[in-house]
């Protein structure tokens, strides 16, 4: 039995597994892509849990993900473009906490769930080549990133949409978003805390006990980085994502 924000939970072995299967799938693709983390885990684990309580318990996983890929690979990492979106991602996070704290859970995964599901549509049909864009893109997708982030943990692709199109080496482009991810985990881990998301019964634990889920995935993804199609994993994870999105909306409009 686990209790779940204020709760208890029937925490089933079912359950459990369902979980932990969850976030080593999530964080394969974190090993194998450098993001993607929180837009897989957070729509799936909310079919389970509190949207508020998979948000920061998700982060505590990325704090370490990132801490290992961003800063193991910092020496390649574009600054201009980190230092230009931090201003904007603070602000943007910022609003997102509140958000998060004082919006309906229903609304909330509403929200999730029409996110997931474009997000995943458009990533599964888009087949138009990159194309650079303007440094002046920076402060939107710094706003929507950080507010995204702050409420899902689901801001990385954003940043991904606009570091593409700036950035032309890959292992530049890997290291960038690493670092990014490392450093807006450790912010959002700042403004968690101290609106008390991280005091709710059961998180910690459960994270704990999902930890080596998380690094399993990691490990995987790491090792497949260099042997396996990436687009044609993610594909199969899209396609996931459009259902975990549809059920969420369907959930958030059945009320």
């Amino acid at each position: 039995m686990i209790e779940v924000g204020g709760a208890a939970f029937a925490g089933s072995a079912g359950v459990l597994a369902a979980t932990a299967a969850i976030v080593a799938l999530a964080y394969t693709v974190y090993g194998l892509t450098g993001f993607g983390s929180s837009i897989v885990a957070v729509p799936l684990l909310a079919q389970f849990y509190p949207l508020r309580f998979v948000v920061p318990m998700v982060l505590l996983f990325d704090l370490a993900a990132g801490l290992i890929l961003g800063l193991r690979n910092r020496h390649r990492l574009s600054r201009a473009e980190l230092l230009r979106l931090l201003p904007w991602l603070c602000v943007g996070m910022v609003a997102g906490v509140t958000l998060l704290v004082q919006v309906p859970e229903r609304v909330l995964l509403g929200a999730l769930g029409a996110f997931t599901l474009l997000f995943a549509l458009w990533s599964l049909l888009n087949r138009r080549p990159v194309r650079p864009v303007s440094a002046r893109w920076a402060a939107p997708a710094g706003l929507a990133g950080g507010a995204v982030t702050a409420l899902y943990g689901t801001g990385g692709p954003i940043y991904t949409l606009y570091l593409a199109r700036r950035l032309d080496d890959a292992a530049v482009f890997r290291a960038t978003i690493g670092v990014l991810i490392f450093v807006t985990a450790a912010i959002r881990l700042a403004l968690f805390s101290g609106t008390g998301l991280y005091a709710q019964p059961g998180l910690l634990a459960l994270a704990l006990a999902m930890a080596p889920a998380a690094l399993a995935g990691f490990l995987l993804g790491s090792r497949l980085h260099a042997r396996l199609d990436r687009a044609q994993a993610m594909r199969v994870v899209w396609s996931l994502l459009i259902v975990s999105g549809t059920g969420l909306l369907v959930r958030a409009l059945g009320g």
